[in-house]
């Protein structure tokens, strides 16, 4: 057990423990389904407080053998699942958040060594009689995987802080995009590699680097949609336990469609039923500055585009050009997309339109433009 290798189940008992926690252990299911398949690549991308560090808990405490989680999970819905004991516990679990070793002030060259010497250390005390000489992670992962097969989960949180933090950096972007690619794509040692951040994969030219993953974004969700936000039902479920007006709710906090799913915003909706009013609080957990400058330049006629969203307006977007950083913008769509993956707006994949969610975050619009 150690803090990046085979980490134990403390935060996640830390979620359930929480005053609110709404039961989204089955998203288990879906990885139990992927795990060690051609489709064990996964990529989750979210805004901040959408419950993305909470998944990842839960995975670790799931998936690691650092863990004894059985009495964890056992008044969780994933504990009548039939893949439940079959993997729970079984696997050695890598978990690691980017952010942890890389701001403004510190290269991506030194972020990878900073992190690869970390897990090598604890992978040394767990696999002594493997050969360290070389010390590269993904050459001591395949002689760990070469020696006894031992099978590893991998855990990524804030996977896209790179593009973030250096978001003019191009030629650290793509050394990064390279070690992630050269440390997961075809190896035999990584059963599943799960990814969360609120970026979708970066691309460049025609292709991605990290092309094995399959992603599920804001702007299509797929078979995670339930579990990217609190649902109508465990709204209602709340506002009926804190007496709290569920209408008042839906107008203050949905408005997310997700692949046809109503989806709140869990930040706001917990503070809500806890402080027992409402009020905006997802919103103060943002950068506002990364909505602002956007519509005061007025780039691309956003002015405009962002006036009519206020108004209640669906616009048509074209989600196909962006991308995924916060910096190469060639048309208002490429910024409306972005606003998508920001939380800011809400997007139908069918009608290709997007929109203001609710009332929190048609507030902050209207404080913008002022």
């Amino acid at each position: 057990m150690g803090i990046y290798l085979n980490p134990d189940n403390d935060l996640f008992a830390r979620d359930v423990r929480s005053k609110i926690y709404v039961d989204k252990s089955m998203m288990i299911s879906f990885t139990n389904e992927n795990i060690n398949t051609n489709s064990s690549y996964i990529c989750v991308s979210r805004p901040r407080r959408f419950g993305k560090s909470m998944a990842a808990n839960m995975l670790a405490a799931y998936y690691s053998k650092g863990s004894d989680s059985a009495g964890l999970f056992s008044k969780l819905k994933i504990s009548g699942d039939a893949s439940f004991a079959e993997h729970l516990n079984k696997y050695n679990v890598i978990k690691i958040c980017i952010h942890d070793f890389l701001n403004e002030n510190i290269s991506v060259s030194d972020c990878i060594k900073e992190m690869s010497e970390r897990v090598l250390r604890e992978l040394k005390k767990e696999f002594p009689d493997v050969d360290y000489s070389k010390p590269d992670l993904q050459y001591v992962l395949e002689q760990i995987y070469d020696s006894c097969k031992a099978l590893f989960v991998f855990i990524i949180d804030e996977w896209d802080c790179v593009f973030r933090i250096k978001q003019n950096a191009e030629s650290e972007q793509k050394l990064y995009l390279d070690f992630i690619r050269d440390l997961f794509k075809d190896k035999s040692y990584a059963a599943l590699v799960y990814m969360t951040g609120i970026l979708p994969i970066k691309k460049y030219g025609q292709h991605s680097a990290l092309n094995m993953f399959d992603e599920y974004s804001m702007t299509d969700q797929a078979q995670l949609s339930e579990f990217t936000g609190f649902t109508e039902n465990e709204v209602q479920a709340l506002c009926e336990k804190y007496n709290m007006s569920y209408e008042d709710t839906r107008a203050w906090y949905n408005g997310y469609n997700v692949d046809g799913t109503s989806i709140y915003n869990p930040r706001s909706v917990t503070q809500a039923m806890t402080r027992g009013k409402f009020n905006s609080y997802w919103t103060k957990t943002e950068t506002y500055e990364a909505l602002k400058k956007y519509i005061v330049l007025d780039i691309f006629g956003l002015h405009d585009k962002i006036t009519r969203l206020i108004s209640g307006e669906h616009l048509p977007v074209d989600t196909s050009s962006f991308t995924n950083d916060m910096v190469t913008f060639s048309c208002a769509d490429d910024i409306l997309t972005l606003l998508i993956h920001l939380g800011y707006l809400t997007y139908n994949n069918i009608t290709q339109t997007v929109w203001i969610p609710n009332d929190e975050v048609r507030r902050e619009y209207i404080t913008s433009i002022k």
